[in-house]
């Protein structure tokens, strides 16, 4: 057997078998990269962002009353 059949068989199965999967794998993930965030997921995002709003009210909120009632909560102890 001559080394160009013992390389020419796994290339050509790679070629007949795995290339085009490969290639059709690829593409379909591209296609799903750019069509971008579903209605639920959509829906998700916003709910999160408002908690998040909400949550950082919160600490404002919390971070004054400190302030008022302990100025030197912020200064580094050692």
């Amino acid at each position: 057997m001559e080394i160009s059949e013992v390389i020419g068989i796994p290339f050509i199965l790679f070629m007949i078998f795995v290339a085009p999967l490969w290639v059709f794998m690829h593409y379909r993930s591209k296609n799903k990269i750019g069509e971008g965030l579903g209605d639920s997921e959509l829906a998700q995002l916003n709910e999160l962002s408002h908690r998040a709003e909400k949550m950082a009210d919160r600490i404002k909120t919390l971070e004054a009353i400190l302030d008022a009632e302990s100025p030197k909560w912020r200064e580094k102890h050692d």
